[in-house]
């Protein structure tokens, strides 16, 4: 693997692993996230400290350190360039996921794994996006949303950018992204199957 890609990996990895969640919060005087609801430091978890505008601003953030990792390979890459924004989308989800800063312990990805989606392909992005706030909106569970999304976007990808498939990085990239999202679902895809999951706005057991 080419020096420089390693280079925008740490730099997406380091990216990803800004902690918005955890720092909004306790900057508006919610406390420390990881302490509330589900202890999770992403938006849905912010949402249960009842402020809807900083777990909105949560959501924003994680998925524009997505685009930004992605976009930087994609501006500065010299050689390699579709590796190097595929490899750096993936980073920056895994440090979001995994970030340094809060012993490996994160988020879910799904903010930041969007953004990343959307910085490799818009169509598949936006299609992946509707098909999470449909699926959240109807079932008024944040996970069933986003696990759909996450079904679909690997398939999404193949489908607009792999001819033949895998041909392009990003397919592989899109598929290594949503399986670290679906492992890290793993607690609710049990409770979704026990008819246990909190709907939106519910406090997590």
């Amino acid at each position: 693997m080419p020096h420089n890609i390693l280079l925008y990996a740490a730099v997406a990895y380091l990216l990803g692993s800004i902690p918005f969640g955890l720092l909004l919060t306790a900057a508006f005087g919610g406390g420390d996230i990881r302490k509330i609801g589900s202890g999770n430091i992403g938006a849905t978890n912010v949402l249960r400290t009842g402020k809807k505008g900083v777990a909105a601003a949560t959501l924003l953030l994680d998925a524009l350190k997505g685009v930004l990792a992605v976009v930087l390979a994609a501006r500065f890459a010299q050689d390699h360039v579709a590796q190097a924004m595929a490899v750096s989308a993936f980073c920056a989800v895994l440090g979001h996921c995994f970030p340094i800063w809060l012993g490996f312990k994160g988020g879910k990805g799904v903010a930041s794994g969007l953004g990343v989606i959307w910085a490799l392909c818009w169509p598949v992005g936006l299609i992946s996006s509707i098909l999470w706030l449909a699926v959240a909106r109807f079932s008024r569970i944040s996970s069933a949303g986003a696990l759909t999304a996450f079904l679909a976007a690997p398939l999404l990808m193949v489908a607009m950018v792999g001819s033949p498939p895998f041909a392009s990085p990003f397919p592989l990239a899109t598929l290594g992204i949503s399986t670290i999202i679906w492992l890290r679902h793993y607690g609710n895809i049990i409770r979704l199957i026990n008819g246990t999951e909190p709907r939106v706005g519910q406090k997590s057991s």
